[in-house]
C-alpha cells in the first residue's frame, strides 16, 4: 500500500523542480514559469519556492542531472515544503535514477505532481512507497494563457486539498492541444477550444475496481528494466492508465508496447484501462483498434477499456493518484477516484 501524502491548505508552501527540461530558467521563459507561479498563489494561496538549481536554464539543467536530483531530494527534505510540482517535462529524467535516495522521499512523504518525462519522477515515488499524481504542471497547465480552466482547478482542489475520496471525474465539456507559441505576446490570447465527445467505452461490461498505476505510455518505455520498473505485483488488481505524448507516436509502436505489457502479464493481471484523448486527437481511430487488436490477441476481450479520458497531454485535465483506489462503470460509462488521495 503506497503512502498518502498530506493534504495542501492554503498558506502552504510547495516548491518547482525542473527535473528533465531546464526551459523554466530560459530568458525568453520566465514570463511563463512566473505566470504559473503567480496561478499558484491567487488560486491556491499558496508559496511557491523554486528549488536552487531549477531555475538556471537548459544547458545547465541538461548537463547536470545530479542537480536535478538534489533539488528533488532538498525538496522532500525540507519539512516546510509540504508540495512538489514539476515545471515541464522533457526527455531525461531517467539520467536522475544513479542520484536518486528512495530513503529520504519514504521518509518525507508529500504530494509530488507533474506529467510526461515526469512519469519517471513518479516511478521514484513509487518505488519509495509514495503515492503521487500524475497531473498538471507549472508552465502548461498553471501557466495557461488567459486563466488556468476551471475544470482543472476543481480537479485540482478535489484531490489535493481534501481528504476524501474525489468520486465521480466527469469528462470536461471541452478540450485543446493547440500549440500556441510561448511568446509573450500570447501570454493574453486564449487557445481555441473544441467541444468533447466526453468517454468512450471500446468494451468490457459491469463495475470494475482498481489501484491506479501507469502515465506517458513513451516515458514507460525508458524504465522497462530498471531498478524502478513496479515488481510483478503492483500490477495486480490494477487500474492502468495510459497517454500519449506531443510526438504523436505511431500506432505501430502503440501495438509493440502493449505487447510488451502483455508479455510481462501485465495485461493478465489488471483490472481495467483508463486511456488517454490522444494529442490533438491525432490517430484516436487508430490507437482504438490496436488497442482492442492486443487485447483480442491475448483474450481479454472482457477488459473494460475507457477511453478518451482528459490526462497528460491535453487541456484541461484532471491528476490521477498513483496507487489509489478507482473505478470503471461500463454501465454509465464513467470513472471514479473512490478512495481519498490525501489525508489530513
Amino acid at each position: 500500500m503506497l503512502i498518502q501524502p498530506a493534504k495542501l491548505s492554503p498558506g502552504d508552501k510547495v516548491a518547482t523542480v525542473s527535473l528533465s527540461w531546464g526551459g523554466a530558467g530560459e530568458p525568453a521563459l520566465k514570463w511563463r514559469y512566473q505566470q504559473g507561479v503567480e496561478r499558484l498563489e491567487t488560486v491556491f494561496g499558496l508559496e511557491v519556492v523554486p528549488m536552487p538549481n531549477s531555475l538556471k536554464g537548459e544547458t545547465y539543467i541538461a548537463e547536470h542531472p545530479e542537480a536535478r536530483a538534489e533539488d528533488l531530494m532538498t525538496a522532500f527534505r525540507d519539512p516546510e515544503i509540504k508540495a512538489i510540482i514539476s515545471n515541464i517535462g522533457g526527455d531525461d529524467s531517467i539520467r536522475l535514477l544513479p542520484y536518486m535516495d528512495f530513503e529520504v522521499i519514504r521518509q518525507n512523504p508529500k504530494i509530488f505532481m507533474g506529467f510526461s518525462d515526469t512519469t519517471i519522477s513518479h516511478l521514484f515515488c513509487f518505488h519509495a512507497g509514495l503515492s503521487s499524481f500524475y497531473g498538471p504542471a507549472i508552465m502548461t497547465d498553471f501557466a495557461e494563457n488567459v486563466a488556468m480552466d476551471d475544470y482543472t482547478v476543481k480537479a485540482i482542489h478535489n484531490l489535493l486539498f481534501q481528504a476524501e475520496a474525489a468520486g465521480d471525474i466527469p469528462a470536461p465539456e471541452k478540450w485543446t492541444s493547440e500549440f500556441l507559441e510561448w511568446d509573450i505576446s500570447n501570454k493574453n490570447t486564449a487557445r481555441k477550444m473544441l467541444p468533447n465527445q466526453g468517454y468512450e467505452l471500446l468494451q468490457g461490461n459491469g463495475i470494475v475496481k482498481g489501484n491506479l498505476i501507469g502515465g506517458c505510455i513513451e516515458v514507460l518505455e525508458f524504465a522497462k528494466g530498471t531498478a524502478i520498473w513496479p515488481q510483478k505485483e503492483a500490477w495486480d488488481n490494477s487500474i492502468l492508465f495510459f497517454e500519449t505524448s506531443e510526438e504523436q507516436t505511431d500506432p505501430d509502436l502503440i501495438k509493440r508496447w502493449l505487447r510488451n505489457y502483455a508479455a510481462q502479464n501485465i495485461l493478465q493481471q489488471t483490472n481495467g484501462i483508463i486511456f488517454a484523448k490522444p494529442h490533438g486527437d491525432i490517430h484516436y481511430k487508430a490507437y482504438k483498434e490496436v488497442i482492442l487488436a492486443v487485447l483480442a490477441e491475448n483474450g481479454r476481450t472482457d477488459l473494460p477499456v475507457l477511453y478518451n479520458v482528459s490526462i497528460g497531454h491535453t487541456e484541461p485535465k484532471t491528476p490521477i493518484p498513483y496507487g489509489r483506489l478507482a473505478q470503471i462503470d461500463c454501465n454509465q460509462v464513467s470513472f471514479s477516484i473512490i478512495e481519498a488521495a490525501v489525508t489530513n
